[in-house]
């Protein structure tokens, strides 16, 4: 069982300073987060950010089938890892009046959605053991064999040398949720797993990180014939990128390395709406990218940057 649900700074009211970590001073302070509904209407909702629980698994479990869609991964496992260690990491729920007084109701399905989730697992080599769990050895397995198969050979050794290094700590970034939701709120939530991280190494907990990998959904237009790409490289045409999270192309910026691979013979349940018969037809991708954990906290200063532009 995990333990009680602590209410995060996603909502930025923190009720006990002691217990929830902190946002930079200079953060907006209304709660209040712009949604387009499937229908394209803007309406404000609430959204709080707390520590997963055991009600949140069905939802987790979905976001995380977005992410990974058929990929050898059990997403049921993984889900019930991630909330067996909810001392690092926050889900996004929807946040009501009277919140921080009153329990929330299993019956209310509105109030118990999960609308997303940013944590990180640990798949370093020397951790596999001592875990003792078949979902992290899924993930290791899953990025050796995209790298193998999508990676060229320098990023391919690099990704394997430190799968395999006991001495490079490697964490897996889980950051998903619903299409919707603008990239604002990730500063919140990335910000409270490198607080939780701090706060789990100091009790001896292994979240101290060399490097960090990140899987990003994309999406690319399909060129159509008669109608020329957005960019050319050389005689090759480039469509036009679009991604999933706003702010993980900051991300791609400073990446050691990267490679990416089309996921287009699955459905992707990541990219939803109402969609008419002239839209713009897109294919849905997947990037890899691996970049030094020291640079995570100046990451999220740049996306504060081109979020305030």
């Amino acid at each position: 069982m995990a333990g009680p649900a602590k209410k995060r700074d996603v909502e930025k009211k923190p009720e006990d300073e002691d217990e929830m970590n902190q946002t930079d001073e200079d953060s907006n302070d209304d709660n209040e987060t712009e949604v387009n509904d499937e229908e394209g209407t803007k309406i404000m909702v609430d959204f709080v950010g707390r520590t997963p629980e055991d009600p949140d698994f069905h939802g987790i479990k979905i976001l995380l089938k977005q992410l990974f869609l058929k990929a050898q991964v059990n997403v049921s496992a993984l889900s019930e890892h991630i909330i067996s260690r909810n001392y690092v990491g926050s889900v996004v729920k929807q946040g009501l009046d009277g919140d921080d007084d009153e329990e929330e109701s299993d019956d209310d399905d509105d109030v118990n959605d999960v609308f997303g989730i940013t944590t990180i697992v640990n798949i370093s080599h020397s951790q596999v053991s001592l875990q003792n769990e078949e979902c992290v050895q899924q993930l290791r397995t899953l990025l050796k064999d995209l790298s193998t198969e999508f990676a060229d050979d320098k990023t391919n050794t690099t990704i394997k040398n430190i799968l395999e290094n006991d001495s490079s700590a490697l964490g897996l970034i889980i950051n998903e949720r619903f299409v919707n939701i603008p990239a604002d709120i990730s500063i919140p939530l990335l910000e409270n797993l490198i607080a939780d991280m701090e706060r789990a190494c100091k009790k001896k907990m292994p979240y101290e990180f060399q490097y960090y990998v990140l899987i990003s959904k994309l999406y690319k237009m399909k060129i159509q014939a008669g109608k020329k790409a957005n960019k050319k490289k050389g005689n090759t045409e480039e469509p036009e990128v679009f991604w999933s999270n706003q702010e993980e192309e900051i991300f791609a910026d400073d990446a050691m390395c990267t490679f990416e691979f089309s996921v287009d013979k699955e459905t992707d349940s990541g990219l939803s709406g109402a969609w008419a018969e002239d839209d713009t037809e897109m294919t849905p991708f997947r990037r890899v990218m691996l970049f030094e954990a020291a640079k995570l906290p100046k990451l999220i200063e740049k996306v504060k940057t081109m979020l305030a532009n």
